[in-house]
This record gives structure tokens, sequence and C-alpha cells, in this order.
């Protein structure tokens, strides 16, 4: 569920998310939701939800009262899983201290705190509205709350970033008692101010030491790089992401919000969009982008996003998710197998460490 708005915005931030000038529209656009929720739950009875995600733009603009509402909503709409994860992105620069409690008593059960950096000079060069004591302050509230399954967004290849500096972040993010750890590198997104007026970043030989030196730290703390960029305790991995990497479906509401669904019966697997704009998604003539996903598209999209994780995948992964014969693909997979960059083991396949490092060169065997 997409909450768009944000107190500013990022000049690295290519997501949809667009700065709040005056009130939270917050009712218009809980009621644009709620219409958009009772479209799409027929399309999915008898399946269950397993994961529900908020996020934004900065959902902590909302508070705990309405996330609390929405998730009453969903659950009279929806086929809610006991254990159903619910995730809320927020950014220590909106969350006052102890708010995180409203928030756990409106059943939402983890949080993804969106830090990036500890330093001070680092989050004024990023544009973000927080600093190093403000973290220091949602942590607090996290532990005070007794919400202690939350992950935390760090970047490395900061403008100006040392990687002994990238290394303290991690340090720092460690001793904070995470279950859960997000690392990844800074780019230059199209469309973004960073884009258009680039700082001068580290290069890619120290940005290759910084991740190697951030990657053994995380281990030697206990965590397992599941993703390319996540790393978790032991049974603490993200459900809602995993299903995403995992090639599944989604539901997905809110202003430019995506979503994919396969129907079983006709094998047929549909994306659609909302309006990006949040004045268009409250209007009543509000238009959805739809498409039916082409057999190449299927291909692409399984590995884009099945290569992204450690589990590797099967052959029958590949066809309960796609419909698709595993001849389809078998021919790029055996040049990648005879590259050294996928590993076979009967019907399982997974990257080897030469492919962990050109997981882009791999995916791009799949492209249309």
């Amino acid at each position: 569920m997409h909450l768009p708005w944000c107190v500013k915005k990022c000049p690295y931030c290519d997501f949809n998310s667009h700065p709040l000038h005056g009130d939270l529209p917050a009712e218009p656009y809980i009621a644009a939701l709620l219409r958009d929720l009772d479209e799409q739950s027929p399309l999915v009875r008898g399946r269950q939800v397993e994961s529900i995600f908020f996020g934004g733009g900065t959902p902590s603009l909302f508070s705990g009262a309405l996330i609390g509402n929405l998730l009453e909503r969903f659950a009279s709409r929806l086929d809610l899983a006991p254990d159903v994860e619910v995730t809320m992105e927020a950014n220590p620069g909106t969350v006052e201290r102890d708010s995180f409690r409203a928030y756990r008593d409106a059943g939402v059960n983890r949080i993804s705190l969106g830090v990036q950096s500890f330093d001070d000079e680092a989050l004024r060069r990023l544009g973000r509205i927080h600093d190093g004591k403000s973290v220091t302050q949602a942590l607090a509230s996290l532990a005070h709350a007794g919400l202690d399954n939350f992950n935390i967004d760090l970047m490395f290849g900061l403008p100006g970033q040392s990687p002994e500096e990238a290394l303290d972040d991690v340090k720092r993010a460690i001793a904070a008692g995470p279950a859960h750890v997000s690392h990844y590198q800074l780019t230059l997104e199209p469309n973004t101010a960073f884009h258009r007026d680039p700082p001068e970043l580290p290069d890619d030989e120290v940005c290759w030491v910084m991740q190697a030196a951030c990657a053994e730290a995380l281990t030697d703390a206990g965590f397992g790089q599941y993703e390319i960029s996540a790393w978790a305790r032991p049974g603490r991995r993200c459900a809602h992401n995993l299903n995403y990497w995992r090639y599944g479906d989604f539901l997905a509401v809110g202003a430019g919000a995506h979503g994919k669904l396969s129907d079983v019966q006709s094998g047929v697997v549909t994306r659609w969009s909302a309006p990006r704009q949040p004045r268009s998604f409250m209007g009543r003539e509000r238009v959805f982008e739809r498409r039916v996903l082409t057999s190449d598209d299927l291909v692409f999209e399984f590995f884009l996003n099945r290569l992204r994780l450690r589990e590797g995948f099967s052959s029958e992964d590949f066809t309960g998710r796609t419909g698709l014969d595993w001849t389809v693909v078998s021919e790029r997979i055996d040049v990648a197998v005879s590259k050294g960059l996928l590993a076979c083991s009967g019907e399982q396949f997974s990257t080897t460490e030469l492919g962990w490092r050109f997981v882009n060169d791999i995916q791009a065997m799949f492209l249309p």
C-alpha cells in the first residue's frame, strides 16, 4: 500500500513520492485506497494474504490510529494469514518519541527505518531531513515499543564517503540490534536532482572495498545475505520482499502502486498500475494501466527477480510461476552454467561466487 507524501523530496529518490504542502489529505486518500481495494479483493477470493507493506513516501506521516483503521478495513475485505507480516516504512525525522507504540498497537509488527547513514555530514549531503540524533531517538522509540523486528536501511558509496565511514555506519547499525539490514549502493537514477546535478561519488573500486568490508562485518555479526541488498538474522527475512523476488503475486493500492496477479486456470499473468499523481488517484475519473504479460515478459521478469536471491531456483519454480515449459530457457541456462555463472545440482540452480558478482550479466541473458 503506497502512501506517497514526504516532508521533502530527497535528491537521489526516484520513487513516486511528493512533498507535502499543507495538511495531509488523509480522509479522501483513504477513501480512494478502499475503493481500490474493493475493486481488487474479489480477484483473490480463496487466497490468503501473507504480508502487508505500507510504503512511501513516508507512511509514518499517517498516525497510528489511521494505520489501525486501514488494517481493520483490510481484514474485513481480505483473508489475512494469522501471522500476517505488517511492515511500515518510517523515517527518523518524522517519528516522534514513543509513537512506534501506537503503530504496534495498530497492528504493525515490522518497521523499516530509513536511516541511510548515522553520520550527520553524510546525511546533509544526501539531503535528508534527519540527523544522527534523530536516528538514536527513533531506535530508542522502537525499543520502548517492544518492536524488535525492524530493518535498518543503509546506503554506501555516498558523496565524499570513505570505506572507513561506510564500515562505521554498518557497525553502528549492527550495534542497534536490528533483525534485518538493507545495504545498497547509492546510484544516480534518471529524473532525480542528483542525476541532473551529480555529486562526486567514490569510484567502483572504492565501492567494492566498501561492499566487501561491510559484508564481512554483517556476516561476523550473524546476518545472512539472502538477497543482493538484504541481510537478516535467522528467521527474520522479509516475507513481503521475498514474495516479490520469488515472482509471486501481489495486490497494490495507492497512487502509482503496481500489482501483479496470475490466473491459474487460464495461465494469464496481468500487471496493472494506478495513476501516479495523488490528485488523479483520488479523482473519480482515474485511469489504471493494465497489460497481460507475454512469454518474453514472463521469462525476463522471473529471472530479473529470482536471480537476486541466494537460494537460487528450480525448473519447477520457473514453470510454476510463469506457466511456461522449461525448454523455453534451458539453452540459456546451459550457457550460464558453462560460463561458470550458475551452478547446477539436479533440477536446482544457483549463482556461483562469480555469478553473484555479475548478476546483471546473467539477467541480461534473458532479455527479449
